[in-house]
């Protein structure tokens, strides 16, 4: 019974220190958060105010020195281009066909020839309608002769009216016989409507050539008035017009000539949902129709820019910037990340509008390692 007793304060101790243990063993989750976010306002604190004593003194925590390269940053011409395919037409090109089927007796040119307009290049079988045309010639010299003595007849009082208007209608009757047979005789003739080099010869003696066959008895092109055309994407319509430069590069001659936009349609093409452009050319023999051509359109330009190559302009924080080289009172390097605004770009350049001035000091190599402030060696 003692030993009963005896055991009771120990059991009423430990039940009273148990509360105790545990609360100590379970620290609050909320005041340590506190304790470390004032901890970060601390240590941030600190930074920034060593950091301003220092200024470009200050290096990575490695004291690490990069080993760069530099350009200077220079002003210069910079322009942005709509690069598109076009393809060398001629202004004046035709393709000719008989208007009357005949067989062919006469072709007077070669492939190679210069025509003249009006020239006659062939002629299909025409026989029927001379023969005709020659019977009526004595006629209407006739009806001719008849008319002009039944006039004068008349002029002296001599004869009736009625002779003298059957003989006006004879002879009008037999000239207009005359001038449709002549028509149809020049129906009969091929003839060029432009002048120009004859390109191609379809025809050959003997054939029956009509106006419903596929291949033309001749091409004529004028190689003197020549032509780039190209379709051009809608998108692009407020940025093409007529007077832009426009760079016309000749892959098959391995040339590069400038011109300037002569013509744009007004009106988009509801399939292609592109507009037409046109380029002049000068007289140049090795200038061949439909012959393929870059069009390198100037659509923007400036002559007072500054650029730089597109991989040096790194993003962050939705900021644009590059880091240029900047040396202190105590002639140390560093690196300096200047916060840019870029424009247009084109091919491996880039316009800065803002940000850089001519002189700087743009570091080309090692950037992609760079921090604000690293000691550089150049």
């Amino acid at each position: 019974m003692s030993s009963h007793y005896t055991r009771l304060p120990k059991i009423v101790f430990l039940a009273l220190l148990l509360p105790i243990a545990i609360s100590c063993g379970t620290p609050d989750k909320a005041a340590e958060l506190d304790a470390l976010r004032q901890q970060k306002t601390d240590l941030e604190a600190k930074i920034s105010q060593l950091e301003s004593e220092l200024g470009s003194k200050a290096v990575t925590s490695s004291g690490k020195v990069a080993d760069v390269l530099v350009t200077p940053i220079e002003v210069g011409y910079f322009a942005h281009l709509i690069d598109v395919q076009g393809t060398v037409e001629a202004d004046e090109a035709v393709e000719l066909r008989p208007a009357m089927a005949g067989t062919v007796t006469v072709i007077n040119v070669k492939e190679g020839d210069q025509v003249k307009k009006g020239q006659v290049l062939a002629e299909t079988n025409n026989e029927i309608y001379v023969r005709q045309l020659n019977s009526l010639k004595p006629q209407l010299d006739l009806a001719n002769e008849l008319y002009d003595r039944q006039g004068r007849l008349w002029a002296q009082k001599i004869g009736s009216e009625i002779q003298l208007l059957q003989a006006k209608t004879q002879k009008e009757s037999l000239e207009k016989q005359v001038e449709t047979i002549q028509e149809q005789i020049e129906l009969t003739r091929i003839k060029s409507p432009i002048n120009g080099t004859v390109d191609m010869v379809g025809i050959k003696l003997g054939q029956l050539a009509s106006a419903g066959v596929i291949q033309p008895a001749f091409r004529v092109v004028n190689a003197a008035s020549l032509k780039v055309v190209s379709h051009i994407a809608e998108s692009n319509s407020s940025k093409v017009t007529s007077g832009n430069l426009v760079l016309l590069q000749f892959p098959d001659l391995g040339e590069e000539i400038s011109s300037k936009i002569t013509f744009t349609s007004r009106s988009i093409d509801p399939i292609t949902r592109t507009f037409t452009a046109h380029a002049s050319l000068p007289n140049n023999p090795s200038y061949r129709p439909n012959m393929i051509v870059v069009m390198r359109i100037v659509d923007y330009e400036n002559q007072e820019a500054i650029t730089v190559p597109v991989n040096l302009v790194q993003s962050g924080n939705s900021q644009s910037f590059v880091y240029v080289a900047t040396t202190g009172p105590d002639a140390k390097k560093t690196a300096k990340k200047r916060v840019v605004e870029t424009g247009k770009s084109y091919g491996s350049q880039i316009e800065i509008i803002s940000g850089l001035l001519a002189g700087d000091l743009l570091i080309t190599t090692g950037y992609s390692e760079l921090t604000d402030g690293m000691e550089l060696k150049f």
